[in-house]
């Protein structure tokens, strides 16, 4: 195989989850399970316990690692040579707050068993009043915060921020964080699956029972002087750019090329409607664009047409 001439859309694998609920059906249609709380639809994701599978099209049914093995260069182009796809993508669904958690940094995440985290939120929806919790509120000693930790306190040390739909918050690993009810989010994030759980508000599952907590390997995790972290701060197109991910918001209000030819980036569309190749595109639909495909030009179909486009610095 030379050249994809289409863009490559993957089957969304369903998470239930105690906090999630119905937005991923009532906002983007999504054919979720009935009867389910779906927290997490895992839209771009390769790892060794799940895999996207490709939807339609001459590669259908071919796993994403599949992919990033045997069709590196038409897919993907020069990009760096890891042993699977870098990056996992998701749409979250919050109807109740996601317990407060950490991820490890590189020389952290050796020392614990896990892999190393950063990731990426945009809130593509959100109910009055929603918000975010992120870092410290105030300075504080890894003491005084286990402290706070064991007492029950721990609420009353977290930053929260409030959001709205457009909202960013880049979160590197070490800043503790939780999402807040009432929001449905984007998240780019590193291909990791470490998350340390530190305090799930005092939640029982259905069976009465406390979720397992790993307060340990939290604390050797968190960045204590992480305080007051604000949401991302910008007048252009480029809501963040970090050496694992680049994550860029268009209001595309002409056609424009996607990504330079040899390059691949993977579109989310958030409102109107877009064509990319052959195929329209709805809010909710990911894609991804390879390296190889001659027609790299989105065109909005009407106006209000808006995307996240989700490239790795080579």
């Amino acid at each position: 195989m030379t050249a994809l001439n289409t863009s490559l859309v993957f089957k969304p694998i369903f998470q239930e989850r105690i906090w999630g609920g119905r937005k991923l059906e009532e906002l983007f249609g999504k054919n979720i399970p009935a009867g389910k709380r779906i927290g997490e639809s895992w839209e771009i994701v390769d790892r060794p316990e799940v895999q996207s599978m490709v939807r339609d099209g001459p590669l259908a049914d071919r796993s994403l690692h599949d992919l990033w093995v045997n069709f590196r260069e038409e897919v993907f182009g020069k990009v760096r040579d890891t042993p699977r796809f870098p990056l996992l993508i998701k749409l979250l669904d919050a109807r109740e707050k996601v317990s407060l958690q950490v991820h490890p940094a590189e020389e952290v995440a050796e020392s614990l068993g896990g892999e190393a985290k950063t990731e990426f939120w945009y809130v593509a929806a959100a109910e009055p009043g929603a918000e975010i919790y992120v870092g410290l509120r105030r300075t504080m000693a890894r003491e005084q915060f286990e402290h706070a930790l064991r007492s029950g306190t721990v609420a009353e040390c977290v930053h929260a921020v409030p959001v709205k739909e457009g909202d960013a918050m880049f979160l590197p690993s070490g800043r503790f964080h939780a999402i807040g009810t009432g929001n449905v989010l984007v998240e780019v994030q590193q291909n990791s699956n470490t998350t340390y759980r530190l305090f799930d508000w005092n939640r029982l599952d259905d069976t009465g029972q406390s979720r397992s907590l790993h307060i340990e390997e939290a604390l050797q995790c968190i960045d204590f002087n992480d305080v007051r972290p604000r949401p991302v701060q910008t007048d252009g197109e480029t809501l963040v750019r970090d050496k694992l991910f680049e994550v860029q918001k268009w209001d595309l209000d002409s056609s424009r090329e996607i990504v330079p030819l040899g390059n691949f980036a993977i579109v989310f569309c958030l409102s109107g409607t877009l064509r990319c190749g052959d195929a329209d595109f709805i809010p909710g639909q990911f894609f991804l664009v390879p390296a190889s495909m001659p027609d790299r030009e989105t065109h909005p179909r009407g106006e209000g047409t808006s995307l996240l486009r989700v490239t790795i610095p080579v």
